[in-house]
């Protein structure tokens, strides 16, 4: 009996640890990349979301890490994934308006404004760039016909 007393209390130990660990992920990976080392920031956003597979900001952060290696693909699914937990993000719905500019997917743009301008609070300015740029391609494209 006493074996399964110390079993029980020392399972209960590590898995607290374990808990503890877990949450840390997020935080070291998030000093290390404003300290600007990514690799080491994108394995742990990675392992943050292994423990914390719902952690929205995790998947946030991974497609900055994606956007600066140019890798427009992860940096896609992850700022679709980080809306897909967290619909009212908006500097993942920011960057994702920001993603479809580049590849000149002007409807998309437009119905993707729309949401971001009825739920900014702190990122409005963006969202004026944004029209000021969407304005411009579609100046330029009327110009070419």
């Amino acid at each position: 009996m006493n074996k399964l007393l110390i079993y029980i209390l020392i399972s209960f130990f590590l898995f607290g640890i374990n808990i503890k660990a877990n949450e840390n992920f997020f935080e070291i990976a998030k000093k290390k990349y404003d300290n600007q080392k990514i690799d080491e920031s994108k394995f742990l956003f990675q392992r943050n979301i292994v423990y914390n597979p719902k952690h929205s900001e995790s998947y946030l952060y991974l497609a900055k890490i994606y956007n600066k290696e140019k890798n427009q693909k992860e940096e896609l699914k992850n700022l679709k994934t980080t809306l897909l937990l967290k619909p009212n993000n908006e500097e993942a719905l920011f960057m994702l308006i920001d993603l479809e500019l580049d590849k000149s997917n002007i409807s998309e743009v437009k119905k993707l404004l729309e949401d971001f301008n009825l739920i900014c609070s702190t990122m409005c300015k963006e969202g004026i760039i944004i029209n000021k740029k969407l304005t411009d391609i579609e100046a330029k494209n009327a110009s070419k016909k």
